[in-house]
């Protein structure tokens, strides 16, 4: 039985409409939420952007709005923040620290290149981020209740509710470097995505008109859906779903296959536990 607590929130990964996974990046115009533990070889370039504790960022943390970094995380590169920033205990910043509002700093942080504040410096330890997360997601969710935290996600996640202002959300333990990108549950990706880079997650969901340079593999079932393209091989311990309008260039070696009439697959189908073909719309 799953557990309906605030602890699974951060099992969920989203990337919302238009995010970019390019070389050294990746790009919104939401707020970017990483989880704890993470290691990430890209860049983050977002609205708001929030980073949970004891996660490795390779590349640099560029935030229009507020950045939060957690405790003992590393960042590989600059810090900016176009508005305040909170840096928590412990954290080594490999680059330059700006901010164009007010600072709080904890204890024992590093900044390698030295920083610029126009704003208030205060050394405190700012609230953990990942409290900052759950308080976060529940005012734009507008729920009062924590336990509903967890439903409400995986409501959104499986197609209920509006999505128009969820961040973009990295789970917990996640890795992401140039060869691929994992994370330990659920992974939907929005519309009109490029993504560059081997997904691996416990299940994924493809929206219109993303465009994947790379495979995709999950545990449980797969979906790509109208407009998708994927320049690589599919692979599912369950059953993977080529709706209409979808193309996929590698193989595709699941248990089983629902293949619409008019989706194309270029590879070796492989399945097991026998293929269906869907007609219409």
């Amino acid at each position: 039985m799953k557990e309906r607590s605030v602890k699974n929130w951060h099992k969920h990964c989203l990337l919302p409409d238009g995010t970019e996974l390019q070389e050294h990046s990746i790009k919104t115009t939401r707020n970017i939420v990483v989880g704890e533990f993470c290691q990430i070889d890209f860049g983050l370039r977002g609205a708001d952007v929030y980073v949970g504790e004891s996660s490795k960022i390779r590349e640099y943390v560029w935030a229009s709005g507020d950045a939060r970094i957690g405790n003992w995380c590393e960042i590989g590169n600059d810090v900016i923040a176009k508005e305040d920033a909170y840096i928590g205990e412990g954290v080594r910043i490999n680059g330059r620290l700006e901010v164009n509002g007010a600072l709080d700093i904890g204890e024992k942080v590093e900044i390698k290149e030295g920083f610029t504040a126009k704003g208030n410096i205060e050394v405190r330890n700012p609230m953990p981020v990942f409290l900052y997360i759950i308080i976060y997601l529940m005012t734009l969710l507008h729920i009062k209740n924590e336990k509903e935290l967890d439903r409400i996600l995986d409501g959104l996640l499986s197609g209920e509710g509006d999505k128009t202002e969820i961040p973009l959300m990295i789970p917990a333990r996640s890795k992401l470097n140039m060869k691929i990108f994992s994370v330990p549950s659920t992974m939907k990706i929005g519309r009109k995505c490029r993504l560059h880079g081997n997904i691996r997650a416990g299940s994924i969901d493809v929206q219109q008109d993303t465009v994947i340079f790379g495979s995709l593999r999950a545990k449980n079932r797969i979906s790509v859906v109208d407009g998708v393209t994927v320049h690589g091989n599919v692979e599912s311990g369950s059953t993977v779903y080529v709706k209409k309008g979808a193309h996929i260039l590698g193989d595709v070696i699941a248990r089983s296959i629902v293949l619409h009439e008019d989706a194309k697959i270029d590879g070796i189908i492989t399945a097991p536990h026998g293929m269906r073909i869907e007609r219409g719309t």
